[in-house]
């Protein structure tokens, strides 16, 4: 993974996270970029296997589970080590150079652990039992949002799926749709509104072996094929009354930057899909001799310009990626805004410098046998994640046009 200098060699060694007194500290995690091209390695060894086979990445999850990183995010209260803006962008992007369905399995479940860090909703001796239990097995978590009538949620709507009490607890029921890593969850925090003229709204847990939650497979992707995004359907499933802490519609503020800070290691994990393109790329170049030419395409001006061609799209997406958040993690004011067309600008790049690579090679290119045909579908799904380019657009340029209106109306 290619990083500034500058922050390459300002990452300290791991150590044990000083806790508040009486937390015992979590084992540390090496996150150092040795540590994380290891496992980066390991996750390509089987990432070609579990993107024909659609199967859930047991062996690649396990993988991340082993090296730690699935305790990344956990706050100091809970003995854990936390995460920072940069350090998503370097995990996630070495996770998704090796399988990006695994990168982002694991990126919900971190990113879970930072807003319990944040702005804690669990119960604490259930969470507590959450960070005990990762230390034995991968726990999986994630945020079950999206519904097949109301698509993404983040353009706003309320979830059609019900959360009703009753005298022992809560009961959900509802269909969401796009559920990553469904068949590998511990825990769903699903999305559900209670039926009041002012709904309770919010995220209430539901364990994974609790009756009545039914995963539908009906994932066949262009690409992340291996990331296990099921419909899933809870049919009046029970959890005790302690699991559920929405607010009003009427009090629901949005929220502050410290999602954004990390989540852009989400769209980092595509800089790793499009670094591992351009290393298929530029071995290819040194194997390949045609007949006529004699030697390696990599000695001809022709492909050293297409190197070059794909080496400037991804220094700038990393720029982009490593600039802005330097800038949240410094409290920059600028920062939150910048992160919003940050998503876009490093889309482009990553996905112009796949399709580079795919122009200039031609029919091997587009092989099955061939790695680059599966990263060209994977750096793809960057733009379904939010926020999509239109919806940054459209926020950018609220934002720059409010700040340059006069004073005075003109008439």
């Amino acid at each position: 993974m290619t990083a500034p200098t500058e922050l390459a060699t300002s990452i300290p060694q791991p150590t044990a996270p000083a806790g508040p007194a009486g937390v015992e500290p979590l084992p540390a995690i090496d996150i150092s970029d040795e540590a994380l091209a290891r496992v980066g390695a390991t996750l390509a060894s089987t990432a070609e296997k579990y993107d024909r086979s659609g199967e859930f990445p047991w062996a690649g999850v396990q993988a991340v589970h082993d090296a730690g990183l699935l305790r990344l995010g956990i706050d100091a209260r809970y003995g854990g080590q936390g995460l920072s803006a940069t350090d998503s962008v370097r995990v996630f992007e070495a996770l998704g150079k090796g399988d990006p369905s695994v990168a982002l399995i694991s990126s919900m479940t971190v990113f879970q652990h930072v807003m319990q860090g944040r702005a804690p909703f669990w119960p604490d001796e259930l969470y507590r039992r959450v960070v005990a239990d990762s230390l034995t097995r991968p726990v999986l978590l994630n945020a079950i949002r999206a519904e097949p009538e109301l698509g993404a949620p983040v353009r706003g709507g309320l979830p059609a799926t019900k959360i009703r009490r009753t005298a022992d607890g809560w009961v959900v029921r509802g269909h969401k749709g796009f559920a990553t890593s469904s068949e590998g969850l511990s825990y769903h925090l699903v999305w559900v509104a209670t039926e009041e003229d002012d709904p309770l709204i919010g995220h209430v847990i539901v364990p994974a072996e609790a009756e009545g939650i039914e995963i539908v497979r009906t994932w066949d992707h262009f690409g992340l094929r291996a990331s296990s995004t099921h419909d899933v359907l809870y049919h009046d499933v029970v959890v005790p009354e302690s699991y559920f802490r929405g607010e009003r519609l009427s009090a629901q503020v949005p929220p502050d930057s410290t999602f954004a800070a990390v989540g852009l290691g989400a769209t980092a994990l595509y800089i790793g899909v499009a670094r591992a393109a351009q290393d298929f790329f530029l071995r290819f170049a040194h194997e390949r001799v045609p007949t006529a030419l004699g030697r390696p395409i990599a000695t001809t001006e022709s492909i050293q310009t297409i190197a070059g061609e794909i080496e400037a799209q991804l220094t700038a997406a990393e720029e982009i990626a490593f600039g802005v958040a330097r800038r949240l993690e410094t409290g920059d004011p600028s920062g939150l805004g910048r992160v919003v067309v940050a998503k876009p600008l490093i889309a482009r790049a990553a996905i112009s410098a796949v399709q580079t690579a795919v122009a200039a090679l031609g029919n091997p290119a587009l092989t099955r046998h061939n790695p680059l045909e599966r990263h060209l579908r994977d750096v793809h799904c960057v733009r379904v994640h939010p926020p999509q380019e239109d919806s940054a657009l459209l926020a950018a340029g609220r934002r720059t046009l409010a700040a340059a209106a006069p004073e005075t109306p003109t008439p």
